[in-house]
C-alpha cells in the first residue's frame, strides 16, 4: 500500500533532484565558460532536460525497469501505457508516478552532466542528437542491468545512488566525445578563466542541497536509510571542499572559489555509490580521497592526456563515481553506521570492479559509435567564425550580456 509519509519524501527528493539540472548544473557550468557562451550552456541544458524527460515517458522507463531481461527491459510498459493513478511500484510503498518521475530526474541529469565536456565548441543539433541517443543507448541499458534486475544487479553490485549509473558511465563518455570533438582554439594555454565565478558558487550551491534528493531520495523510504544517506553526503561534500582548497593553498598560494566548490562537487559525486551503505567516519575518509584523487585526475587530463573536457567531467564525476564505487566495501567496516556485507570484501571488491570496468568499456564504445553517427548527420563542430564570435549568439541569436566580448 501506499505511505503517504515516503510519498511525500519521495516527491520532495524529486524535486531536489531536478533542481540539479535547473537550475543548479546549468548555472555551474554556464559560470565556468566566457560569457560570450554562456546563454549556450544554459540552453543546452534546458533542451537536454525537456529531451530526455519525452524519451522517457516515450520508452526509456518502460526498457530500463520493465522485464525480466539480463540486458535490456521490455517495451510492455511504452507510453506509460500501464500506468494506474492508485498503482504501486513493485518492494516500495510509492505510487508508480512518483517512482517514475524519481527516476526520470535522474536520466534527465545524467546526459546533462556531459554538456561540461563539450561546451564553446559544439553544434545545438549535435547536442540534442547525441543527447537523446545516448540516454536511451548506453543510459537505459546500465539503468536496467545495475537497478532494473539486469546482470549486475543478479551479481550484487552495489550501487546506491548512481556511482556506476550516473557518474562512470557520464564521465567516460564525456571523455570521448571531447577526444572526437577537438579541443577547443585555445586550449590548453589560451582558455580563459571562468567568466563569473559567483555563478558557479550559486550553481554549486543548489547542486549540494539538491543532492541530498539525489542520495537520500534512493532509499525510497522516509526512515533511518535516507536519514543516514543525508548525513554521510553532507560530510563527504564538506571534506572534499577543505580537501581541495589545502591542496591549492599548498600548491598554487592561494584557495580558489572555483577550486573550493569543485571539490565539494567531488566529494557528493564520490560519496554517491556509498551513501546508503556507509557511516560518518566513512563519509569522512571518502570527502578526503575524492579531494585527494579527482584533483589529481582532473591535472591528469588536462596536461598529460590533453584532452580538452573542458569542465572536468571525467575528472571530477567518472572518478569520483568509480572510486566510491570501488572503495564502499572497505568503507562499510569504517566506524558505526555502515552495512554488514552479504559476502566476502575482496568478493564484493571484484564484483564493483566488474561493474566500473563493464560499464566503462561499454559506454566508451557506444560513445564512440554514437558521436561518429552525429558527425555524418548534423555534424559536430560549430565553424571557427562562430568559435570566435561565441555561440550565444551564432547558435541562439542572443547575448548574455551587452557586451559578451570578454
Amino acid at each position: 500500500m501506499v505511505n503517504s509519509g515516503d510519498t511525500a519524501w519521495i516527491i520532495t527528493a524529486t524535486a531536489l533532484v531536478l533542481l540539479m539540472t535547473l537550475p543548479a548544473l546549468a548555472l555551474f557550468y554556464a559560470g565556468l565558460v566566457q560569457a560570450k557562451n554562456v546563454l549556450s550552456v544554459l540552453a543546452q541544458c534546458f533542451a537536454v532536460a525537456c529531451l530526455c524527460s519525452v524519451l522517457w515517458f516515450l520508452c526509456g522507463y518502460s526498457l530500463a525497469f520493465n522485464g525480466s531481461g539480463a540486458w535490456i527491459g521490455d517495451l510492455s510498459n511504452a507510453l506509460l501505457g500501464g500506468l494506474t493513478r492508485g498503482g504501486v511500484h513493485a518492494g516500495t510503498t510509492l505510487p508508480e508516478s512518483v517512482y517514475i518521475m524519481f527516476q526520470m530526474t535522474f536520466a534527465v541529469i545524467t546526459p546533462a552532466l556531459i554538456i561540461g565536456a563539450y561546451v564553446e565548441r559544439i553544434r545545438f543539433s549535435a547536442v540534442l542528437l547525441i543527447s537523446g541517443l545516448w540516454l536511451l543507448i548506453v543510459y537505459v541499458p546500465v539503468t536496467h542491468w545495475v537497478w532494473g534486475g539486469g546482470w549486475l544487479a543478479a551479481r550484487g553490485v552495489m550501487d546506491y545512488a548512481g556511482g556506476i549509473v550516473v557518474h562512470v558511465t557520464a564521465g567516460v563518455s564525456a571523455l570521448v566525445i571531447a577526444a572526437m570533438l577537438g579541443a577547443r582554439s585555445e586550449f590548453p594555454h589560451g582558455i580563459r578563466p571562468p567568466h563569473a565565478p559567483w555563478m558557479v558558487m550559486v550553481g554549486a550551491a543548489l547542486l549540494w542541497v539538491g543532492w541530498f534528493g539525489f542520495n537520500a531520495g534512493s532509499a525510497l523510504t522516509a526512515g533511518g536509510d535516507a536519514g543516514m544517506a543525508l548525513l554521510v553526503t553532507h560530510l563527504s561534500a564538506a571534506t572534499a571542499t577543505l580537501t581541495w582548497m589545502a591542496i591549492e593553498w599548498i600548491k598554487f598560494g592561494k584557495p580558489s572559489l572555483v577550486g573550493a566548490v569543485t571539490g565539494t562537487i567531488a566529494g557528493l559525486a564520490t560519496i554517491t555509490p556509498a551513501s546508503g551503505y556507509v557511516g560518518p567516519l566513512a563519509a569522512v575518509l571518502i570527502g578526503v580521497a575524492a579531494g585527494l584523487v579527482c584533483f589529481s585526475a582532473v591535472l591528469i587530463v588536462k596536461q598529460r592526456i590533453q584532452v580538452d573536457d573542458a569542465l572536468d567531467v571525467l575528472g571530477v564525476h567518472g572518478v569520483g563515481g568509480a572510486l566510491g564505487t570501488l572503495a564502499l566495501p572497505f568503507l562499510t567496516l569504517m566506524g558505526g553506521g555502515g552495512v554488514v556485507l552479504s559476502r566476502g570484501l575482496g568478493e564484493q571488491f571484484l564484483v564493483q570492479a566488474l561493474g566500473v570496468v563493464a560499464v566503462g568499456v561499454f559506454s566508451a564504445i557506444a560513445t564512440v559509435l554514437i558521436t561518429k553517427l552525429a558527425a555524418v548527420t548534423v555534424g559536430l563542430r560549430v565553424d571557427k567564425d562562430s568559435e570566435t564570435i561565441g555561440l550565444d549568439f551564432a547558435a541562439h541569436g542572443e547575448s548574455g550580456y551587452h557586451n559578451s566580448a570578454r
